[in-house]
């Protein structure tokens, strides 16, 4: 995993050991719930002056975490300020640098909050105007929707704030950078990510200040509703929107088939592209099938029907595309006994040291995690939050078991009047252990559990591809199948989607031109001419 650097001169907040100290911790649980993190494009961070992050908001917490981790710079954070009264929470966000804001509908107050809202706005304004990175959720909550909900005026609102700040002091002017988060499934453990910089958005010029009170409120608020508007067309094209689950998951599994037949072509071996691969390949289908809905929807409505009974017939069987294109033309029994092989071997590793450890020092924060998340589930808790709720009890119930584990295992090496501490006394050189200092076994051990932890993964991850090759394995022996015309009838489809797209300059193209600010992908796509013979 490529961290980005931070950015270093003059103009840039530094990032000082409290922050590194949590940014790291962030990288550190970030890394062990997602399996897989791409980072994409962080070239397109302006290399000064002050920088707004956007983003939509599907996973809680999860989605800042990610974004904390992922992004360069010290960055701050809006919440809403009820957030920091919640004990453990409330402190560990504000020391990774969220700042609270109080919406006036979250208060009894109205008045009053909606005047500590302008003064919080204006003092983040400032934080941007001398080159810091803010980041912001414009939607304002977090929801489990497929698409977009409508972006609030807050970001706008900061960065004519923050742009005015930076002009009169001449300063560089800040810049909106919307962030396309994609999960394969973020409430899942071990899944994968990616964190996607897209390209600084243009604006009009700031409007010029008049004396004039109410027609400068006018204007300024006319310039906050337009760049507002622009910004939800925007997060909709970052985060690949459409209006239904059962849209994305179409897109997701038509970007699959595309990507088989496309290796094919090519001649390449099929492998599991990453996670930025598989994003980019699924705004390709998206783009295109979006401009051949407009310019051709007969195609487009006979495609999506074939589709979508193919997938039906597949997900009847209980398979998946990938089940079908990686079937090779015969079953050997050398590469089944390969595979079985290369299963055991993953097997017994996992029956070593490095297994037990992780074992010892994680399972009983990992059920006590699980107990609370059923319990906040019994009483209601919303499904946008549970993942939220799975971070924070993880944050306090793996430190603190790693602390009594450390402790109590410190005290039975090292202690006279334990057992274990007579027994290695029997022999000189384990009679060495016991003249190590006990806050070095202590931090030794307390560092070891996690290190353990993300070892035993590794070796986890490994056994799980094995058994999911076996499975796969079995399931391309049932004859009742009928994989002679699954194979032909995926192909079919896979074959009609590429050469729908070689016809059309998508994104990823090397001609392709991405649209201005406030323009979806499907604008900028264009039918492909033509070679000159």
């Amino acid at each position: 995993m490529r961290w980005p650097k931070d950015p270093t001169g003059p103009g840039h907040p530094r990032t000082n050991r409290i922050y590194r100290l949590i940014r790291r911790f962030s990288r550190s649980l970030v890394s062990i719930w997602f399996r897989e993190i791409n980072i994409v494009d962080d070239e397109n961070i302006p290399p000064e002056g002050g920088v707004i992050f956007i983003s939509w908001h599907p996973s809680g917490l999860i989605d800042p975490m990610l974004m904390h981790a992922s992004l360069p710079g010290k960055l701050s954070m809006i919440a809403k300020h009820t957030l920091f009264n919640i004990p453990i929470l409330g402190r560990l966000i504000r020391s990774a640098g969220a700042v609270p804001i109080e919406r006036s509908q979250d208060s009894t107050d109205q008045h009053g909050a909606k005047d500590r809202n302008t003064q919080q706005l204006d003092s983040v304004a400032s934080v941007v105007a001398n080159g810091g990175r803010l980041i912001i959720f414009p939607e304002g909550t977090t929801h489990t929707e497929s698409s977009v909900k409508r972006a609030r005026s807050g970001a706008a609102r900061i960065l004519l704030a923050a742009r005015r700040k930076a002009q009169a002091s001449g300063k560089p002017l800040p810049q909106l950078v919307p962030i396309g988060l994609h999960y394969s499934e973020s409430q899942t453990f071990r899944e994968r990510a990616a964190v996607v910089v897209e390209r600084v958005m243009q604006f009009e010029p700031a409007p010029e200040l008049v004396e004039d009170e109410e027609e400068q409120d006018r204007l300024d608020r006319a310039w906050v509703t337009s760049v507002t508007d622009t910004i939800g067309i925007e997060l909709k094209r970052a985060s690949l929107s459409k209006t239904t689950w059962r849209e994305r998951t179409l897109i997701w599994k038509s970007r699959s088939l595309a990507y088989a037949e496309k290796t094919r072509q090519s001649g390449g071996k099929l492998i599991k592209p990453t996670y930025a691969e598989s994003v980019m390949g699924a705004r390709r289908i998206r783009a295109g099938w979006e401009y051949l809905a407009e310019t051709d929807s007969a195609t487009t409505t006979k495609l999506v029907e074939d589709c979508e009974s193919h997938f039906e017939q597949l997900e009847k069987r209980n398979l998946t595309p990938l089940d079908v294109d990686a079937r090779p033309d015969r079953l050997t029994r050398g590469a089944s006994m390969k595979l079985f092989l290369s299963w055991s071997w993953s097997a017994v590793w996992m029956l070593g040291l490095i297994t037990w450890s992780a074992v010892f020092g994680n399972l009983v924060p990992y059920r006590a995690n699980a107990l609370a998340i059923r319990i906040m589930k019994k009483r209601g808790a919303d499904q946008s939050i549970i993942g939220t709720l799975k971070v924070v009890t993880a944050v306090v119930f793996f430190p603190l078991w790693w602390m009594i584990s450390s402790g109590a295992i410190t005290w039975l090496l090292l202690a006279e009047a334990s057992p274990v501490n007579e027994f290695l006394q029997l022999h000189w050189l384990l009679n060495l252990l016991t003249y190590l200092p006990s806050i070095f076994v202590f931090v030794i051990l307390f560092m070891w559990w996690p290190t353990s932890a993300k070892l035993h993964l590794r070796l986890y991850g490994r056994l799980v591809v094995k058994s999911r090759q076996i499975k796969r394995w079995k399931a391309w022996k049932v004859d009742e199948h009928n994989w002679d015309e699954l194979v032909h009838r995926q192909r079919h489809l896979a074959g009609r989607l590429v050469g729908l797209g070689e016809g059309l300059i998508l994104p990823g193209d090397e001609d392709w031109v991405d649209p201005p600010a406030g323009k979806d992908d499907v604008g900028s796509v264009k039918k492909r001419m033509p070679a000159q013979t």
